[in-house]
């Protein structure tokens, strides 16, 4: 059992309800996105459970989700952030809630769009599926932006 996340808190996957009709039918695909996502790693064997952490549909939405892993040495329990931004997955070390988790998601995404920025490697960061260039790079900061101003802060 996760012991670091009060699952009392988080709204089981089939409950998800956004705040009018078309904030659910966009909150349930960005669900089935994450799904997806999940599923598409190899280590990833099923998912077992899911959780609505926050969102707001077509925009950004975190879920949590309980994984049967087909390697060892993976986590379990994890963090899954998607929208219109790039996918990414979290551990929750650190990330007990899933405005915490949205947290860590735009310092790590900050940090690829500081090194594309910077002519750097970005091997090391966060993976992020678009190409390593000065418009992706401004794109995701401008987003990132608008998720600290408007949701975190």
């Amino acid at each position: 059992m996760n012991k670091r996340v009060n699952l009392a808190l988080l709204l089981s996957t089939s409950a998800m309800k956004g705040d009018n009709p078309e904030d659910t039918r966009l909150l349930k695909s960005m669900f089935k996105e994450a799904r997806r996502y999940l599923l598409s790693f190899n280590w990833c064997r099923e998912i077992k459970k899911s959780w609505f952490g926050w969102g707001a549909g077509g925009v950004c939405a975190v879920f949590l989700f309980e994984i049967i892993p087909a390697k060892k040495n993976v986590d379990r329990w994890l963090w899954v952030v998607v929208g219109d931004l790039p996918s990414a997955y979290l551990v929750l070390d650190g990330n007990p809630t899933p405005m915490k988790a949205l947290d860590t998601y735009i310092e790590l995404m900050q940090e690829w769009v500081e090194a594309v920025k910077q002519g750097k490697r970005t091997n090391k960061l966060i993976p992020v599926d678009a190409p390593e260039t000065m418009e992706n790079a401004d794109l995701l900061e401008r987003r990132l932006a608008f998720l600290r101003k408007k949701v975190l802060y």
